[in-house]
């Protein structure tokens, strides 16, 4: 069964949105496209809380988030338990957020990348994994700060 990976967007990010969702069926994930489904204005924290949610409650191990510069969506997103989402704009920044961080969203500045270069971060972050080790230390230290409320 194909991995689902819950999408969304605000207005901004919507036209690339709409072409990431192809690759990733293209890729052999099961895309969860939570909106928006228009280029009309909406609110970037309404899509982020619902991928967010889905990764935090552990329904989805990742997700993906487009707006603008891609910061509205990582503040919304990073307030949920559990989730790290990294803002993302090259292939490089997605491997080091995935190979160090452990990034279990990726955030892509829209406005600010080409359709050729959000796929070729999206594939990098599918592809790289979690090297563990001193990393997973750190992480652990980041969730010690939302375990305390």
């Amino acid at each position: 069964m194909a991995e689902t990976i819950p999408i969304g967007a605000d207005h901004a990010g919507f036209e690339m949105k709409e072409r990431l969702v192809k690759e990733l069926r293209a890729l052999g994930f099961e895309p969860l496209d939570v909106g928006t489904h228009s280029p009309d204005s909406v609110d970037y924290p309404d899509y982020a809380h619902q991928v967010a949610e889905r990764v935090s409650e552990g329904t989805d191990a990742r997700g993906i988030l487009l707006c603008g510069t891609g910061l509205g969506m990582s503040y919304a997103a990073n307030r949920h338990a559990g989730v790290r989402a990294a803002v993302a704009w090259t292939p490089e920044i997605a491997h080091l957020a995935r190979e160090h961080n452990d990034s279990n969203v990726l955030v892509l500045p829209s406005r600010f990348l080409s359709d050729e270069e959000s796929v070729a971060i999206l594939k990098e972050w599918l592809s790289t994994p979690f090297a563990g080790g001193r990393h997973a230390r750190r992480v652990a230290k980041i969730e010690e700060i939302t375990s305390h409320g």
